[in-house]
């Protein structure tokens, strides 16, 4: 589903093998929607500290605008407020609107937009939920622990 509805046009990098390693990381969630033994939507979300980013999110087309993505979102934000994660982070590609509009029903902002984030062909845009109104990020440029070792 990675391939085919995240992906396409890109090159592969959410391979089977690198799915099987986040699933095996205790710091990550990856969930699912099944019926009958067919995957409808996947969900695959690494917790920091403080932060929390969504990595993948897919439902099939055949099921989009039947709750499934709110539902695996809602399960992961309360894994997230029981885990003390504070805010969640994801991109999505900036020629997504329907990922756009998704995120932002679901109480998502816009706070960040990153030229050639997906292999250098496509830009991102950055948006955050903040679960606890404890914590702000006020700047406008967040570098996630893993991009900093993206150019090394």
């Amino acid at each position: 589903m990675s391939r085919d509805f995240i992906e396409y046009g890109l090159g592969w990098s959410w391979t089977p093998g690198r799915v099987v390693k986040h699933i095996r990381d205790p710091d990550t969630a990856v969930i699912k929607v099944t019926n009958d033994n067919q995957l409808l939507g996947f969900a695959v979300m690494h917790f920091g500290l403080d932060i929390a980013h969504l990595n993948l999110l897919a439902v099939k087309p055949a099921y989009r605008r039947q709750g499934l993505g709110k539902r695996l979102m809602a399960w992961l934000q309360n894994t997230d407020r029981n885990a003390g994660i504070e805010t969640i982070i994801l991109e999505f590609r900036s020629t997504n609107h329907s990922a756009r509009g998704f995120y932002k029903q679901i109480g998502y902002r816009e706070f960040q937009a990153i030229a050639g984030y997906y292999q250098g062909k496509e830009s991102a845009i950055r948006m955050r939920k903040t679960l606890y109104d404890k914590f702000q990020l006020n700047q406008t440029t967040v570098v996630l622990p893993w991009e900093k070792w993206q150019d090394s």
